[in-house]
This record gives C-alpha cells, structure tokens and sequence, in this order.
C-alpha cells in the first residue's frame, strides 16, 4: 500500500504535469489522479469529482493533495476536501521537482511523503547563472 496523489490545479496543468511525471519514471509508481478546473465550472460539481477521485485514490494510507496556487479556487477545494480527514495532506505550489519527489518517495508514510514533496519543490527552484557569471 502506499499514499495515493491528487493534483488539484487549474486546466490543463495537473494531466500535464502527470503525463510528463509518467514518461521520466516510464510508469506511475502509485496511484494519481488529477482534477482539473475551469474557471466558471460549478463548485459543487467539481467538489462531487474531487470526493469520488479521493475515494478511489486513498486506499487506506493518506492522501497527498497537491495543487497551484494558494487561495485560488483549486487550493479551496483541496482545503475543503481534505477538513477533517486526518490522513489527507495539502500543497500549494505544485510544479514538476514536487511530484517527481512524492513520485520517487510514494511508499513514505504521508507525514514524510509531504515533507519530501515539500522540500523537493522549494528546493527544485532556482536561479540559473549564465555562462558569464562570476562563481
């Protein structure tokens, strides 16, 4: 068993990020899923995907629910998804260096698994000096 992985984003971010995940690895080495929103899409609507997707991807390890942007709507909805289930987590922020890392790190418990993720996307983001930079 292992902690299944939601990306939660704007569309078409989560299935891209997903897909490009999936062809470094060659596989999906746990279960994912991704909601993707559209910007006048009902919120019960998508909040009814984001349950049924959650159901199918906890399998009784925890939740990792990774979205974009903080307090957009897609972070809302993973905030309220994940209230009181003690075994959900959420990240904003998502970007490739994240779900890479909670990719490579999916049979972590999920207090690990989000810290592993967390540094893995803070840590994957730097400043690229150019050729004529001083070291």
């Amino acid at each position: 068993m292992s902690v299944g992985l939601l990306l939660i984003t704007h569309r078409p971010l989560g299935a891209d990020l997903l897909r490009v995940a999936t062809e470094i690895f060659g596989t999906c080495p746990t279960r994912t899923g991704s909601l993707e929103v559209e910007n006048d899409a009902p919120r019960e609507g998508i909040m009814a995907a984001a349950k049924r997707l959650a159901q199918e991807l906890d399998t009784g390890d925890g939740l990792l629910v990774m979205t974009d942007i903080y307090g957009a709507t897609p972070a809302n909805l993973a905030v309220a998804l994940c209230a009181d289930h003690p075994h959900r987590r959420v990240l904003a922020g998502v970007n490739l260096p994240m779900l890479v890392r909670a990719l490579n790190y999916a049979g972590l418990d999920l207090e690990t698994l989000a810290d592993k993720a967390l540094t893995g996307g803070r840590d994957g983001v730097r400043h690229c000096p150019g050729p004529d930079a001083e070291d």
